[in-house]
């Protein structure tokens, strides 16, 4: 299909200014153009929920700032714990409140979101330690969070969807019990060779040239660290066992086939998936639902799906 017409428009905005190449930039500079481009799209109000806490918790390196939604439903609800994306390189707690706050007010549930250390500063595994130290955390305090033992999940997008997945298979491996995850746009793959990263290699927000950037700020050269599971997800020895999984793609993002990949090995391992590849629209979809009606779509559908997984 065509690309979404509104996200015509902003990427015709956008792609104006040409992007600087990550590698050669500043991460500091790069986190502050992110944040101008969020406060760009995000629009002035906040959704409602039903309140709002700042905390930390205890991590490999220290405390790990949380930022804690609870929504406005009476009596024991879901959790979900939340890693954003933006590319293990920018991306914060603030970043994604617009993300976080829907997710807890459509399905309903505490949202955990998780402030992981940051590469280039902190290279894998530090975002991989704090996330698996988090989710540890509220599972084993879950009476704290939505109270519901059974029904425990993770979520993220992008890069925070590869952080989702990978604690995913922790989960399973160490016999803990997770109920779904909710994989947007997910990286799962560092070195496979997948026909949509050259499909959309540019011009769509999230480029070819960025995603091996990012990659190499995040886990290095060596192939070993690239290929293994707590990076490359979809390069597990096994996918069997895992917790449901809803998984969107968008049509004209760079990682659709890696994340449609992930989805196929998931359901091949006997895994309940739901699916879908959105077309017209772009990486970071999750952000723009004000901007786009489809947009607006498929957010609604993944996370009608992820509630249902967790009802």
């Amino acid at each position: 299909m065509p690309l979404d017409p509104p996200l015509s428009a902003l990427l015709d905005r956008l792609n104006a200014t040409p992007a600087p190449r990550i590698l050669d930039t500043d991460p500091d500079v790069l986190r502050e153009a992110q944040r101008r481009l969020g406060a760009g799209i995000t629009a002035p109000e906040t959704l409602a929920v039903g309140s709002v806490e700042d905390r930390t918790v205890p991590g490999p390196a220290g405390e790990i700032p949380v930022r804690v939604y609870r929504p406005a439903v009476a009596g024991p609800v879901p959790t979900v714990v939340f890693f954003h994306g933006g590319g293990w390189i920018t991306g914060d707690l603030d970043s994604h409140d617009d993300v976080t706050r829907r997710l807890c007010r459509d399905v309903e549930a505490v949202v955990v979101a998780v402030d992981y250390r940051l590469a280039p500063e902190h290279p894998f595994p530090a975002a991989y330690d704090d996330c698996l130290a988090a989710a540890r955390h509220v599972a084993d305090r879950i009476g704290e969070y939505g109270a519901r033992p059974d029904r425990l999940a993770v979520a993220g997008d992008s890069a925070g969807a590869n952080l989702a997945a990978v604690v995913a298979l922790a989960f399973r491996d160490e016999h803990r019990d997770l109920a779904a995850q909710l994989l947007a746009y997910p990286a799962t793959d560092f070195d496979g060779d997948h026909p949509s990263r050259m499909q959309n290699a540019d011009g769509y927000l999230l480029s070819h040239q960025d995603i091996l950037d990012i990659q190499t700020l995040y886990a290095g050269d060596d192939p070993a660290v690239r290929a293994c599971a707590r990076v490359s997800p979809l390069r597990a020895d096994s996918h069997a066992g895992l917790a449901p999984a809803v998984i969107g793609t968008a049509e004209y993002d760079p990682l659709r086939d890696e994340g449609n990949a992930y989805a196929a090995a998931l359901a091949e391992a006997g895994v309940d998936v739901f699916a879908r590849t959105y077309d017209g629209l772009i990486h970071a979809f999750l952000h723009l639902f004000r901007a786009s009606p489809a947009a607006e779509a498929a957010v609604t559908e993944l996370y009608d799906q992820f509630k249902s997984r967790l009802a």
